[in-house]
Formats: structure tokens, sequence, C-alpha cells
């Protein structure tokens, strides 16, 4: 048997050398046992710079005070998700997110880990968004009246019956100043009616700003809505957010879903009170911003399983609107493909006129996972092949999986376990209709694994246990 300890330091070490983290663990000494690859490219040290050394001997510029590892260890309080711009021991910018805890055995300290995340790109790249947004908007104020417009209703392309109904609600709520959440799947075009909403309405002329919500920390995430002041952190600027820029106009947040909870209470403070303040000010700062967010999940569901507030979603939810699938608008195929096909006429230098009608009738039996993105990819794909002179295209220029795409129909092949196999067990049966139903469900979401779990009601380890019990592999 492995020693506790050694068990502990193997995992440690594992995660040390394999995760996306820059990881650096002292002892109770002070002196460095853990110093991986990736804070070695941070801080532009040579791991033998530091591995065994002390930490003030290995970080010459540092004392005991300002030495977050050595003041964790002797207050035992930790420091938890610290923004940090510097320029590191080869003179490069690094912005970084750091942790730093005490590592506690039997109620004694006996050494510390600090936990870092580079997001020097990331803030970067978020930095000159923010500063682009500054300078539109200020050359906008110059120019009176000239405001750059994108989408409207006129750009919505469709005339099926549910579309129709979106559009005359979305009509309505442009009328309004009220929060809108837009729920619709990947590809389906919730920017698009989140912009037109804005350019229908009464702020059409104020500014419409999107901000992504996924996939950025929340440290980073709450000064690019709030803004900060000089002193917020080490490096940091007094700079507006986004919400600032907003005033007036409206603010999509896309993917609101993805926001963790404690930060979604942030953005519930601020819709209540109307007013905030940037992160290290202490003035607060009214603004009139008209929030429209989306979801790519069911709110109810993201709320069923923790991803999403419920009181958030109750202020966000003023108006609702759900758009539909493509699969559920799949009498809007013709149209949209006329849509594309002039787009990438112009933009690929092609004289198409139609899609052979055999395609259509194909379109019309596939049940696009990826929506109306989807769509449009695959056909300007498709007109990169043809030559110059072609008019039509045809199935060859399309992929195979939606030319002999077949719907999985689940009740024939119940049928036939059942009259085909009548001397099965019950167990066995059953065992073969969860089969056909997890297959079935793979196929839909196009092997969307959480979004499967989350169809079937069971979790994602589970539905993995039974993809890999039944041997189903992906087609």
């Amino acid at each position: 048997m492995i020693a506790e300890e050694n068990f502990e330091s193997l995992i440690l070490n594992c995660i040390s050398k394999y995760g996306d983290m820059g990881i650096h663990v002292i002892d109770c000494n002070g002196n460095t046992i853990i110093y991986n690859n990736i804070m070695s490219d941070v801080e532009g040290l040579k791991k033998e710079e530091v591995l065994g050394k002390h930490v003030l001997n290995a970080y010459k510029d540092l004392d005991e005070n300002s030495s977050t590892l050595l003041n964790v260890m002797k207050t035992g309080r930790p420091i938890i998700n610290k923004i940090q711009s510097y320029l590191n021991y080869k003179s490069q910018k690094i912005s970084s997110i750091n942790t730093t805890v005490p590592i506690i055995k039997n109620n004694v300290i006996i050494g510390a880990i600090e936990i870092v995340t580079n997001v020097t790109n990331v803030k970067e790249l978020t930095e000159e968004i923010i500063y682009l947004r500054q300078k539109m908007i200020k050359g906008s104020n110059k120019r009176k009246n000239v405001y750059i417009k994108k989408y409207t209703f006129n750009d919505i392309v469709g005339n099926s019956k549910v579309i129709r109904e979106v559009i005359y609600m979305a009509k309505k709520a442009s009328n309004t100043n009220s929060n809108v959440l837009i729920y619709g799947e990947t590809g389906t075009g919730k920017e698009l009616f989140a912009q037109s909403i804005h350019y229908n309405g009464k702020r059409k002329k104020s500014p419409f700003i999107a901000q992504n919500c996924a996939a950025i920390p929340d440290t980073l995430l709450e000064g690019i809505l709030f803004g900060t002041e000089k002193g917020a952190f080490t490096g940091s600027e007094s700079r507006q957010g986004i919400i600032e820029q907003a005033d007036g106009g409206t603010l999509m947040l896309d993917e609101v879903n993805s926001m963790s909870l404690p930060f979604q209470a942030k953005l519930l403070r601020f819709l209540q009170e109307k007013h905030f303040r940037r992160v290290g000010g202490l003035k607060e700062i009214p603004v009139d911003v008209r929030i429209i967010a989306t979801t790519n999940e069911e709110p109810l569901i993201a709320i069923k399983e923790g991803r999403l507030r419920s009181d958030l979603y109750h202020r966000l939810n003023i108006v609702s609107l759900r758009i539909p699938t493509l699969k559920e608008r799949i009498e809007d195929i013709n149209l949209l493909c006329d849509f594309f096909i002039k787009k990438y006429n112009i933009k690929l230098d092609r004289k198409i006129k139609e899609v052979h009608p055999d395609v259509i009738c194909a379109f019309k039996k596939y049940n696009w996972p990826g929506n109306i993105r989807e769509l449009s990819n695959i056909l300007e794909g498709a007109m990169n092949y043809v030559d110059k002179n072609e008019t039509i295209l045809t199935s060859k220029y399309f992929p195979e999986n939606i030319m002999n795409y077949k719907e999985y129909n689940i009740k024939e092949k119940y049928e036939s376990i059942y009259y085909s196999n009548n001397t099965l067990s019950l167990p066995a049966i059953l065992e073969n209709i969860e089969r056909d139903i997890i297959c079935k469900e793979l196929l839909k979401n196009d092997w969307n694994i959480s979004k499967t779990s989350r169809e079937l009601g069971i979790m994602r380890q589970a539905l993995q246990y039974k993809i890999k019990k039944y041997k189903i592999e992906k087609r």
C-alpha cells in the first residue's frame, strides 16, 4: 500500500505535471518543493533557479511581507483569485489570476501552494476590445447621427409560422425598455434578434454592445463589465467598463448561464440598483442600460442543475423569447438557401442560381444540430468547390452524412426487437431499448454528451458508462 503522504504527493505532482496552471509549493521552511513548467514560463525563471531554494533566495525582489506564499503560511489566511499585472524576470508583461492557500495537516501549517492562471492574452484582447469600443463611441459622438448599424428584423429570413410568431413578439419588445431573455440553441440567431430589438426601438441611436460571458474568469469579466480604477490591482488603470459605454443603449450578455453563480449575484445587484462601482472604486455610478441576455440551454433546466440563479432569471426574464431550431422551421429551408446563395455568390464570385431539388429534399430530412449556422457553413463550403460556370449545387458537393441521413425510427426498432427476438429475457429486451434510446438522443444532439445526459435525466458519468457498456460508437 502507498502511504497517505506519498499518495497525496503523487497526486499533486501529477496535477503539476499535466495540469494547465502554474503551481508553486513551499514547505514549512519556505523552501520550494514543487515548481512546474507552466509556472516557470509565466515567471520567466528556470526551474533549477527555484526548486529546492528558499523563496527569498529565488526571488531577490521579495521580502516576508510581499511574498504571498510566505504571507499565507504566516497568517493562515488564503488569498483567492488575486489579479496581478507585472513584468516577469524576462521583462515580459504578464497578467495572471493567483490563488494562494496554506497547506494544513492536523491543524498545523506545513506549507503553502500558489496556483496561477495566465490570462495575459485574454486580458490584452479584452482591453483592446474595450479600447476600440471607446474609440468607436467617441467617433460616433463627433459625427452626429452616425451610428454603426448591423442587423434589423428585415435581415431575419423565414416565413414559417414559428419564426413569424417570434418576430412579432420581438417587435413588441423593441417598443419597451424591459430586460429580455432570449433562449435558443447554438446557431439559431440569438444575436440577430437582440440587435433587431435594439435597432427597432427607442434606443437605436445609442450604443449596442455585445459581450460573450463564456470562458472568461470572473475577475476579468468584472473589469470588462464594470471597469476599473487605477490601483484596483497591480498594473490596473482607470478605465470604463462596457456597462458605462452602453449607457443609454443596450448591453447584450451572451451565454449568461456560463457566468459563475457568485458573479451572477453581482450582476443581479446591478440590475436591481441601476448603479455600480468600478473595481477598486468607491463612487457609485448610475447608468441607464437595457439588458438583453441570451442562453444556449433551457433556462429552467439551468436553474434546476445549479448553473443559473433563479432570482437573476426572474430579473432578466421580463420579456422571454425562444428562438426555434432549424428543424422546427424546416419549411424555411428554401428561403434560407436562396439567401445564402446570393450572399456567397458575391463573396466567392460564383454564379449559382439554385440548390438541386434532391439536395433540398435531403436538407429537409436532416436534423441540423448546428441550426442556421450549420446550413450557412455547409452552403459556403459547397460553393468553394464548384466551378465558376456552374449554376446548380448538386449532392456531390455536400457531406455524405447529410445526403444519406436517415431519421432513427425508434418505434420500428422497438417492434423489431420484440417480435424478432421474442426469446430474449425481459432484462435483455429492456437493455436493447435503453441502448436505442441513447443512440437516438446522441444522434439528435450530434454526440453532445452533456446535452444528451440532461435530456435523458441522468448524470454525465452514467451516460458515459452506458455508452461504454453498450459499445455505442460515434456515427
